[in-house]
């Protein structure tokens, strides 16, 4: 007799909805961090250091949705393995990543969230707007 051995993943997701206002930011990572830090999630093997990092990516691109579309949509998804950040505007323009300048004083955030995502795309949404995706490995 062969006996099969499963292995358990735990994952959770959460949605939030957030207004065309300069507070989202900073609602959208008190609202990731608190999420991210519950112990559930931290027996996981997320850490202090991801859950700053994942605070770091939903404010830069909660900032760019709220600034470039209006209200916008944010969902996180914590597994063993991974944080997917996922920001939904209704941008008819394509966000994209711009060079970055000695002395340019906006233009960075999309290349920090590069920088600090294992796996980073922007996607078109029927109907209009963008996905924005950022995943981080735990």
């Amino acid at each position: 007799m062969r006996t099969h051995r499963r292995t358990h993943r735990r994952s959770a997701g959460v949605e939030y909805l957030l207004p065309d206002e300069a507070e989202s930011a900073g609602r959208a990572r008190k609202l990731t961090s608190e999420f991210l830090a519950r112990s559930d999630h931290r027996r996981a093997g997320l850490d202090a250091e991801h859950i700053d990092d994942a605070t770091l990516i939903v404010s830069e691109l909660v900032t760019n949705a709220t600034r470039h579309g209006g209200s916008c949509r944010l969902r996180l998804h914590v597994s063993d393995t991974q944080v997917t950040v996922e920001v939904y505007d209704g941008s008819p323009g394509r966000p994209g990543v711009r060079p970055l300048t000695t002395w340019g004083e906006s233009g960075r955030g999309l290349a920090m969230v590069r920088c600090l995502a294992q796996h980073f795309d922007i996607d078109p949404v029927d109907g209009g707007g963008n996905r924005v995706r950022a995943v981080l490995a735990l």
